[in-house]
């Protein structure tokens, strides 16, 4: 399958694709006696898992340490394992800040109720902040 046949299959552009393959994230396509990538189908599928690996927050290299695991013949359960536990650590710690400043943004918001612009200094720029 080209390039553009395999963009098309899976919702990429052939930019992308290329950058995939730079990575080190696509095995280097075989090529015809033109010199065209011709990609095997289950590159589709590679793909595909590489997408649902972004989806959940996986970086590139990340994948590519899956894919590795992989490509080696092993299953990466175990290592999948590990960095969801560390995106889900991730996460949580990022939702706690979130909830923290929206508790502060509340806050600033009810202070701000009711303003009273003749009692702002320049200086100040704005008393709510």
């Amino acid at each position: 399958m080209r390039i553009g046949e395999l963009a098309d299959a899976v919702g990429a552009t052939t930019k992308t694709l290329r950058f995939y393959e730079e990575q080190g994230l696509l095995l280097e396509a075989d090529r015809t006696p033109a010199g065209y990538r011709d990609y095997s189908p289950d590159t589709v599928t590679r793909i595909d898992f590489i997408h649902r690996g972004k989806a959940a927050g996986l970086t590139l290299a990340q994948i590519r340490e899956i894919l590795q695991i992989r490509d080696r013949g092993q299953a990466p359960c175990e290592h999948v394992r590990d960095l969801l536990d560390t995106r889900l650590a991730d996460l949580d710690a990022q939702i706690s800040k979130l909830a923290a400043l929206r508790d502060t943004i509340v806050q600033l918001r009810d202070h701000a109720a009711t303003p009273e612009p003749t009692i702002c200094t320049a200086e100040q720029v704005c008393r709510y902040l």
